[in-house]
């Protein structure tokens, strides 16, 4: 028999017979993390960048970001990332190089704290395993304050050199040719 139907009920019969591939489906992903990138003003360059983060908790949900630094971020008063912090950590943890440009007071210093503090994973005895290097002293004081503030309660010694003489006596005389 012919089935006579109009062309709106084709159409519409087609579509319950198409359901959503796979490309489609990433490629509808895809343009949501595009917009949630406009929206934020984020630009990337690169291959194979990982989403973005809209909220703190997904850093305790998907990268297993130690409790305790996620109750120092809500301590300090950090709610929301901001647009460097909603790209950033996500690209570091995930080991990947970055170089990123943002404005002063966009929050640069914790996009780059919270993946050092969570690829340590946890404090051991076994001398420097982090270095940050600032160019002024005001920089340093800031990213040590920042990091003090982050690692507070997980055991992990944060500490700033400014002078090698200084060090060479706290850290001891064989710090130099150790580190």
């Amino acid at each position: 028999g012919i089935k006579w139907m109009s062309s709106t009920e084709a159409k519409s019969e087609d579509a319950k017979d198409k359901k959503p591939t796979a490309e489609k489906l990433e490629r509808l992903r895809r343009e949501k993390i595009n917009r949630f990138r406009n929206q934020h003003r984020i630009n990337v360059q690169g291959t194979d960048l990982p989403d973005p983060i809209a909220t703190f908790d997904q850093l305790q949900k998907e990268y297993k970001v130690h409790p305790k630094i996620m109750e120092n971020i809500q301590a300090a008063g950090f709610h929301v990332p901001t647009p460097i912090q909603m790209q950033a950590i996500p690209t570091m943890l995930h080991g990947r190089e970055l170089l990123a440009s943002a404005p002063t007071g966009s929050g640069k210093t914790l996009a780059f704290c919270i993946p050092l503090l969570t690829h340590l994973k946890q404090p051991r005895n076994k001398g420097f395993r982090a270095l940050i290097i600032s160019p002024t002293r005001e920089l340093a004081s800031q990213t040590h304050r920042e990091l003090v503030k982050l690692a507070e309660g997980t055991g992990f010694r944060i500490h700033m050199i400014h002078k090698a003489a200084e060090a060479a006596k706290k850290f001891g005389p064989k710090s130099s040719k150790k580190f």
